[in-house]
């Protein structure tokens, strides 16, 4: 099967490689509350460069990983360690995926500029400017990361491998929103095509990670759908919760998540822009929002000017101040950007 690739894939492929060629260690990272696309990407580059003969770290970051990726090949084997943990004297490289801004690396400190490893940045959201002190290669055209590390694969050679394909195809298929979203192409289907004939049991690779919830999941849902405000003439809808509520319904802040109640909002028809606010902290805000038409209204507009970062139909961001704020905040940006 022949497959078009970007030009820009193309044209940094071989400096990619030419700097992998001259590591030795190299680390890798899962960025600030993980989605699969992160977790994939990350474990698919690991098998790969170790395929190079090459001496991989892979460290989870701010965030543990969610128990419901831990069946993906590779998992396992992710130290259980953020940025500021590591010495970076042990990398000579580090390889940074999925990760719009520096924010992305971590956000539990200030890094120095320039980067204290020498850095690639493999990536596909279209607001990241481009920080790496190497190569940055950031496909905004590409549904996701991992699709971008599939046609890197194809041009270096890979050898392609279940364990491979399998964390490939996972990042393809999640960051598509099972293929639902826009940016998912005829070229989308047919790598995923080509990655299932090595991945047999992908059907339960997906029904594993989407059918792993807990009790305490289920409540946050409950909870957070029971709290949701319209506004700007009904075109925006968005679930606010407040910590204390949290503790009152006694659910782990590790069980609130904000991404699973913007998409079933944004089912409804008449909201145009839906968001989940919730106060993981006092005075911390983790915000996710979904659009329904990702083109006339990008709500990676509305998480940038936010503070944040993400796709057109698909972004999130993080605050430090109050909920009232907060959400003032976000009516005000939404009403400025969408014209609602």
């Amino acid at each position: 099967m022949t497959y078009d690739i970007s030009p820009l894939i193309v044209e940094k492929a071989p400096l990619i490689l030419a700097e992998i060629h001259k590591a030795q260690s190299i680390l890798l990272h899962c960025h600030p509350s993980p989605d699969p696309d992160s977790v994939g990407s990350v474990l698919a580059t690991k098998f790969t460069l170790q395929s190079m003969g090459k001496k991989v770290t892979v460290i989870k970051g701010d965030s543990d990983i969610p128990e419901a990726f831990m069946h993906f090949p590779g998992a396992t084997e992710i130290i259980n360690k953020n940025f500021f943990e590591i010495n970076p004297n042990d990398y000579d490289l580090f390889i940074v995926l999925d990760a719009g801004s520096i924010e992305q690396i971590s956000r539990l400190g200030v890094f120095p500029i320039p980067f204290p490893i020498p850095t690639i940045v493999i990536d596909h959201h279209a607001s990241n400017k481009g920080y790496a002190s190497l190569v940055n290669l950031v496909e905004s055209n590409y549904p996701a990361t991992a699709q971008v590390l599939f046609d890197l694969f194809i041009l270096w050679n890979v050898t392609m491998t279940s364990d491979i394909a399998a964390n490939l195809f996972i990042g393809i298929y999640t960051d598509t929103g099972g293929f639902r979203y826009t940016g998912t192409t005829a070229k989308t289907l047919n790598i995923v095509s080509s990655l299932i004939t090595y991945v047999l049991d992908f059907t339960i690779l997906i029904s594993r990670m989407e059918n792993s919830n807990k009790p305490e999941d289920i409540a946050f849902r409950a909870l957070a759908l029971s709290s949701i405000e319209i506004f700007l003439n009904g075109k925006l809808a968005l679930a606010i919760v407040p910590f204390e509520k949290l503790v009152e319904k006694n659910i782990p802040v590790g069980h609130a998540h904000a991404n699973a109640v913007s998409s079933t909002m944004r089912s409804v028809g008449q909201w145009l822009v839906t968001g989940t606010l919730i106060e993981v902290a006092p005075s911390l805000i983790k915000l996710s929002f979904r659009s329904k038409d990702g083109e006339q209204f990008d709500v990676s507009k509305l998480t940038v000017a936010l503070g944040g970062g993400g796709h057109k139909a698909a972004a999130g961001a993080s605050m430090k101040m109050s909920l009232k704020e907060a959400k003032e905040l976000v009516v005000s940006k939404a009403k400025e950007l969408y014209n609602f």
